[in-house]
């Protein structure tokens, strides 16, 4: 009988898929814009709203279409096969690679931060080899090593959020009253590019989706793992970055990818700031064991699908996808070796806020097809319309301040479109 990861297996895939490069590392790039910390954590709020709404979507899409793939599977089924071959081809291209990426140079930095010695691009590289080696073996082994990491990530987090602030030798002073000017800067351009750097951090509250195959009762399990697992990284979220606004001053922050260590090295001092950087390195290793463990079996249905990629299909005798394994971590390495930090990330958060944008539109063709819906979200159709509403806004305002990653993004879907093309007429 084919084994399944269990459903506290998949909410850790959730978690661990969301709680990563993002929360790590994206304060410094939003104290650019403003320093103000109601307007910081208003965008961790606005961010977890966006990706419960997300979840909930999702929830009712994985239970009436329950198939691996994620949005391959569900733009394939409510739109047409090329909107789907467009989305996996995203996901086969940057939506698992690049995120593993930056999370493997995020585990880098923080290890080079405290050994200078070692090579951030080295480390991040041999994180990659040595988790893809891992997950390539079997699927329990698999799914216990990212049931084990993730709760390690969970408890040291909340160790941290409790103990930092009662060591640090004095809390920053805070000022929580809005200025008179913050509807302004909720409005404008920085707050909204601001807030594709949140919405990354919050990418992977549909994780679960990716490998629904291997689920026992995929359509009873997938909605409360989804809106569980997120409900939990929204509450971790804001409780970190306060605890990182309350013990670091902001001019040490600002700009800075390391600021979970420089945070760390104000409350603790030198030597427990380096010993916290060493474990904040350890906490990203779930988070690229997640996305390796995820990522492949979109490439695999694919594979499936499409006789032009039909050599992504292979597996072991268990049914690891090992051959798309050694894609998706051989696309991450490239990108380790050759692109910069926040170029992939604001690259990939576009490209990705694209996909996820087309799937929960898809939520009001589900109903309107009449597809039998075992889950039904509350409070429909607000999730999916504030959904839409937030993300074509920050992706407008993106595509405006950052041309160039914007379109680097949208290159990506067009690569897809003519790939899909010229594959059809060979096939």
């Amino acid at each position: 009988m084919r084994s399944t990861f269990s459903p506290t297996t998949a909410a850790s895939i959730v978690v661990a898929n969301m709680i990563g490069t993002g929360v790590f590392t994206s304060l410094g790039f939003q104290l650019l814009e403003f320093s103000s910390p109601t307007l910081i954590i208003s965008l961790w709020v606005i961010g977890g709203i966006l990706a419960l709404c997300g979840a909930l979507c999702y929830a009712e899409l994985g239970a009436a279409l329950p198939r691996s793939g994620g949005e391959y599977n569900f733009l394939g089924q409510l739109y047409h096969p090329a909107a789907g071959f467009v989305s996996g081809w995203i996901s086969a291209t940057i939506g698992f690679a690049a995120p593993t990426a930056l999370a493997a140079i995020t585990f880098g930095t923080y290890l080079g931060a405290v050994l200078p010695d070692v090579s951030p691009t080295w480390a991040a590289a041999v994180l990659i080899c040595v988790v893809g080696t891992m997950h390539a073996a079997s699927r329990s082994a698999s799914g216990r090593f990212q049931l084990a990491a993730t709760a390690v990530k969970v408890l040291l987090i909340g160790l941290f959020v409790c103990a930092a602030p009662l060591v640090v030798g004095e809390l920053q002073p805070l000022s929580w009253q809005l200025e008179a000017d913050a509807f302004e800067h909720v409005l404008s351009a920085g707050f909204a590019v601001s807030l594709i750097y949140v919405n990354y951090a919050y990418t992977g509250w549909n994780a679960a989706t990716y490998l629904s195959d291997e689920l026992a009762e995929p359509q009873r399990v997938l909605p409360w793992v989804l809106t569980l697992g997120t409900t939990l990284v929204l509450v971790l979220y804001l409780a970190l970055n306060t605890v990182f606004l309350y013990v670091a001053p902001v001019d040490a922050m600002v700009g800075k990818v390391e600021v979970g260590h420089i945070a760390a090295t104000h409350a603790f001092g030198t030597a427990g700031g380096d010993i916290m950087g060493v474990v904040l390195a350890v906490l990203l290793v779930s988070t690229v064991s997640a996305m390796v463990l995820a990522g492949p079996r979109v490439l695999q249905v694919i594979g499936e699908d499409f006789p032009a990629l039909g050599f992504l299909k292979a597996a072991s005798p268990g049914g690891v996808p090992r051959r798309a394994i050694l894609v998706q971590c051989g696309v991450s390495l490239l990108l380790v070796f050759t692109a910069a930090f926040d170029t992939i990330l604001l690259f990939t958060g576009f490209t990705l806020a694209l996909n996820t944008l087309a799937a929960v539109c898809g939520v009001f063709l589900l109903r309107r097809q009449g597809i039998d819906r075992p889950f039904t979200m509350p409070l429909y159709p607000a999730p999916p319309l504030i959904f839409i509403a937030i993300t074509t806004w920050t992706m407008v305002y993106l595509l405006v301040e950052r041309p160039a990653e914007a379109l680097w993004g949208l290159g990506i879907v067009l690569a897809g479109i003519l790939f899909w093309a010229v594959s059809r007429g060979r096939y």
